[in-house]
């Protein structure tokens, strides 16, 4: 889907003004854009390089969990992209099994259905719109740092043989993706294991629309998942039990319908594709997010099953987690140790993504009919056990994943702040998560009470009862909680 953002260049080696920067940003993909759109309006200068010449239309990730939704709604892009797409309240995970997203204590209790590429617009017109420099065409093929700086190695228009300039900033953040030329430059080990092998993916129409969108199963000839874009065409993920063919064969359409059939008891009347693809899928993760005054974030730090829809949530929340502290540090307000805890918050959450989707992907690929019978039985009881499927539900949204708190500290500390009612005022936000829309550290003080003016602080009253008053930060988990 090609942009119409006059910002957004190719790069250009004579553009002197290009070689320095406080952060580069490396992958323009939803991590990236949304990393250098907080960076870019926290008043930090930062330019985001894309090997690509232009925008892809191709669809890798369609689910926007709730704790995404609510990042977003934190940057007010919340409202944009749920026009975009469809919410769905449940997500079926095997025949009539279900997991049930709508008691989750968010603004946002579901999932929202719609292509990667308008994820990405909306950030990167934020992103423009704030004063990110977006240069695209650009490959990086080198990567040295020192005790001051980082320097890229970027050659023009992302082909052999281009004009090679080198680009210097403060730090960089490579966010390009599972081949990671970043990660790879600088020699990084990224251990794992493939785990699917041959996905087949098509852009189809269909004749019926299934019960319950996204669709998916899982029996003995192999899984379809078919998910809607919104505009009458589906994206159809079709996995064949022991097919191993390379990932630049072509799809055969009747394999693809076959399978559908078996999962699904028709293929709902799947047309000839408009696009088709094949992919594999692997499991790992990088030993460490931070390099020096490199870091990695999103698929270049950790990779997994799109199982759970969880892969493109876990890297705009990696995004959100470092942006404020690459600032903090780059104005003064913090020393570089604060970088650390990127990785000691965000490593932990990416393994944690990897052992869901791998319990997911796994659960569909059994062989054995007993096997999946006894799976199928599973999944349908455990709706009966209130305390394991909301466990469930607010793990793969990320509405319960919270970050170590220091010894002592209140048991707020770390947690995901709730989107608390204010106390209403002639001009100010109604909402936390419209407080927190300034990029700033946001107090929250308990009705009655004040407190006076502080440097980087945005100071709001609740409207409920409770006697807490929390410090929260820009990516709206708790610093501090205090009663009283």
């Amino acid at each position: 889907m090609s942009s119409p953002l006059s910002s957004s260049s190719h790069f250009s080696p004579s553009s002197a003004d290009a070689r320095d920067a406080d952060v580069l940003v490396v992958g323009a993909g939803p991590t990236g854009l949304l990393l250098a759109g907080d960076l870019a309006a926290a008043g930090v200068r930062v330019v985001l390089l894309e090997r690509r010449a232009r925008e892809s239309n191709l669809t890798r990730a369609f689910a926007v969990h709730a704790r995404t939704l609510e990042v977003l709604d934190a940057r007010g892009l919340a409202e944009d992209l749920l026009a975009t797409g469809l919410f769905a309240p449940t997500a079926r995970i095997f025949g009539r099994a279900r997991i049930d997203l709508s008691t989750l204590p968010s603004r946002f209790p579901g999932v929202l259905i719609t292509p990667q590429y308008e994820t990405e617009r909306v950030l990167e017109e934020r992103a423009v719109k704030c004063g990110a420099e977006i240069r695209r065409g650009a490959r990086v093929t080198g990567v040295r740092q020192d005790a001051h700086g980082v320097e890229l190695d970027v050659t023009a228009d992302g082909q052999d043989g281009g004009e090679t300039v080198r680009l210097r900033a403060a730090y960089a953040v490579g966010a390009d993706g599972v081949h990671s030329s970043v990660r790879q430059a600088l020699g990084m080990p990224f251990p794992g294991k493939s785990v699917l092998r041959s996905v087949m993916l098509a852009d189809v129409r269909l004749g019926t629309e299934p019960d319950g969108l996204p669709a998916f199963n899982a029996v003995a000839e192999g899984f379809s998942l078919l998910v809607p874009f919104g505009d009458g065409w589906y994206r159809a993920i079709v996995w064949e039990r022991g097919c191993r063919l390379p990932s630049d064969a072509p799809v055969d359409m009747d394999v693809l319908r076959a399978v559908t059939r078996a999962a699904f008891g028709t293929d709902f009347g799947i047309g000839a594709p408009r696009w088709t693809s094949r992919f594999h899928s692997d499991e790992r993760q990088v030993p460490r997010y931070r390099d020096g005054r490199v870091f990695l974030a999103g698929d270049a730090a950790h990779v997994h099953s799109p199982a759970g829809g969880m892969g493109m949530n876990a890297g705009i929340q990696d995004a959100a987690n470092l942006a404020w502290k690459l600032a903090a540090v780059l104005q003064g307000r913090a020393d570089d140790g604060l970088l650390d805890t990127y990785h000691g918050e965000r490593h932990p959450v990416g393994k944690l993504v990897l052992r869901l989707s791998g319990a997911i992907v796994r659960a569909a690929l059994l062989a054995s009919p007993v096997a999946r019978g006894l799976r199928d039985v599973a999944t349908v009881a455990a709706r009966g056990l209130p305390f394991a499927t909301r466990r469930g539900a607010l793990l793969v949204s990320g509405i319960g994943i919270d970050y170590p708190a220091p010894p002592g500290a209140h048991p707020l500390t770390g947690r995901r702040a709730p989107d608390l009612p204010l106390a209403e005022t002639a001009d100010g936000p109604a909402r936390l998560y419209e407080a927190l829309r300034a990029g700033r550290f946001v107090r929250v003080l308990p009705r009655g009470a004040s407190a006076g003016p502080e440097d980087g602080v945005t100071t709001v009253t609740r409207a409920d009862a409770a006697r807490v008053t929390l410090l929260v930060r820009p990516d709206g988990h708790v610093a501090s909680a205090s009663e009283g």
